[in-house]
């Protein structure tokens, strides 16, 4: 399967700005969690406020917070 991020507003709407790559995938957990652990702040300021990880069309786990506690 290919690991994906669904990008959501804080409400948990699926949101597609276009900065944000849409479809990125990533062949494993971990190239996914180490991307989204790189680019956290640019994802925020194109307006997504937190991300669910996807395997093909399961839910992983999320929604998680892009914002700092």
């Amino acid at each position: 399967m290919s690991w994906t991020w669904r990008y959501e507003a804080a409400d948990g709407t699926p949101v597609s700005p276009r900065e944000a790559p849409q479809g990125e995938a990533f062949p494993t957990r971990s190239d996914a969690e180490s991307w989204v652990g790189e680019n956290w702040r640019e994802l925020l300021s194109a307006g997504v406020e937190q991300v669910t990880l996807l395997d093909g069309d399961r839910e992983v786990y999320g929604p998680m917070s892009l914002r700092e506690e």
